[in-house]
């Protein structure tokens, strides 16, 4: 009898395994995971061992889950917070695993003062609640970071004055809700370009934002064609040694993203 129940078991489960198996990838080494190219998810997918789609934006990731055409994606807590679940632009959307922590900092050429310069703006505006302010208006006011005291001390020459002279702050950027994305009026916005408008501001300078290939953000720098990459830029090794950063200002992570049930 007891054998005989096993037997069933075993076909029964084998009968499962047909109906709702076939296309059902349940083994993380199986699926396909969208992912931006050359960022933290990447990175982190590679590190996981995992099949990869890599597409030109995070907002491109998450549509092809949507669309089926990948089984997951691997982008930004923060940028999963604003663009998945309930009332947002993909309700049906759910995230799961964090495969990792990090922070957020913007990127200047190395040995630039404007990344000190930006520091500074950041403490103040810490300091007398602006920072907060603008960060609740885009949902990311439980990701900031405390910023410190920090003093610029101008000498005169470097990217400071070059910017000053020329009259604009240009900021390297892809669209990355709720970093720097567009309105209904095609304007940008977001955390990170409310920012950098303030230290513009500061500066006495109009900020100019030009969306850059991620990939060459670098060489985007050294050739002058922008002064600061300011777009949700994790901290990686590879960033800090390749640019002048400021000061991490948001904690975030990656997560996987995965149809809802």
């Amino acid at each position: 009898m007891k054998k005989k129940f096993a037997m069933l078991l075993v076909l029964s489960t084998a009968i499962c395994t047909i109906l709702t198996g076939c296309g059902n990838k349940t083994d993380s080494k199986d699926m396909v995971y969208a992912v931006e190219a050359g960022s933290a998810g990447e990175a982190a997918a590679q590190e996981k061992g995992y099949q990869m789609n890599s597409v030109a934006s995070q907002a491109d990731a998450l549509m092809e889950v949507a669309s089926g055409t990948s089984d997951a994606a691997i982008i930004d807590l923060l940028m999963a917070g604003a663009m998945i679940g309930e009332g947002t632009s993909y309700p049906n959307l759910v995230h799961t695993e964090e495969l990792t922590t990090e922070e957020y900092g913007a990127g200047c050429r190395k040995g630039s003062d404007l990344a000190s310069y930006i520091n500074a703006v950041l403490a103040e505006s810490y300091a007398n609640g602006s920072m907060q302010e603008t960060a609740a208006t885009y949902g990311v006011q439980e990701a900031l970071v405390e910023q410190k005291a920090s003093e610029y001390t101008d000498n005169g020459s470097g990217d400071v004055a070059y910017i000053q002279g020329k009259g604009t702050l240009i900021v390297g950027i892809t669209e990355f809700e709720p970093m720097d994305y567009k309105d209904a009026a095609g304007e940008w916005i977001g955390f990170d370009a409310d920012m950098a408008r303030m230290v513009a501001n500061k500066l006495g300078v109009e900020a100019q934002f030009v969306v850059i290939d991620w990939d060459n953000k670098i060489m985007e720098l050294d050739s002058k064609n922008i002064d600061v990459v300011w777009n949700g830029m994790t901290l990686t090794n590879e960033v800090t040694e390749a640019m002048e950063c400021t000061n991490a200002y948001c904690n975030n992570a990656q997560v996987i993203v995965v149809p809802g049930k």
